[in-house]
């Protein structure tokens, strides 16, 4: 069984239709013991930085999020999910992140015929023989963001993509993963990603 962690941020059904497209069972929760008796758990979302963790620890999932982590089953994170590992963003200064891995999210540069946000798709490239990635290196994927990743240990990062700047599009870390883009919303490609994650 698939928790899909559920505090109130939006694009979260989509993540649960894909996954059961694919057969698996998923179980849209903010309930602590169904999400730690699953298999595996994905933090989706979209929004705001600040606004997300407020509601993570209003609904009490921040330690119930390292508990699973700890626990050594798969976790993803995707999108904001992504953003919500780290301990810090330029989105909400002085909010602190879930701080599970180490690196900042930048505002995306403002720059001449890239508009911020970056909404749609741009290709990646895999940087390390990625379980979650297998088989999409140079695939184009979906992506809806103003913050991207600057990763500090290299060896976390799994994919870049470039759009004014270098985005840590991905990151792998034991049975922690994570992606900027939506698998969910990128056609073939990340049907693939998502059939990686049940397959783990």
């Amino acid at each position: 069984m698939i928790a899909i962690i559920d505090y109130d941020a939006g694009n979260i059904k989509s993540v649960e239709k894909a996954v059961q497209f694919l057969g698996g069972e998923a179980v849209l929760t903010g309930d602590p013991e169904v999400i730690l008796s699953a298999d595996k758990a994905i933090l989706p979302g979209v929004g705001s930085f600040g606004d997300a963790m407020s509601r993570i620890r209003s609904a009490g999932l921040e330690p119930v999020i390292h508990e699973f982590v700890e626990s050594g089953k798969p976790f993803l994170g995707i999108c904001l999910g992504l953003q919500l590992l780290f301990s810090e963003s330029e989105e909400s200064p002085g909010v602190k992140g879930l701080s599970l891995l180490s690196g900042k999210i930048r505002r995306i540069p403002e720059k001449e015929g890239l508009p911020v946000p970056q909404i749609g798709w741009n290709d990646i490239s895999v940087k390390k023989a990625s379980k979650l990635l297998d088989g999409v290196s140079g695939a184009y994927v979906y992506f809806v963001h103003s913050y991207y990743l600057e990763c500090d240990d290299p060896a976390d990062v799994a994919a870049t993509t470039e759009y004014g700047v270098t985005i840590h599009a991905a990151v792998e870390r034991g049975n922690l993963f994570a992606c900027q883009f939506h698998p969910e919303k990128s056609s073939a490609a990340g049907l693939r990603i998502l059939s990686n994650f049940l397959a783990l």
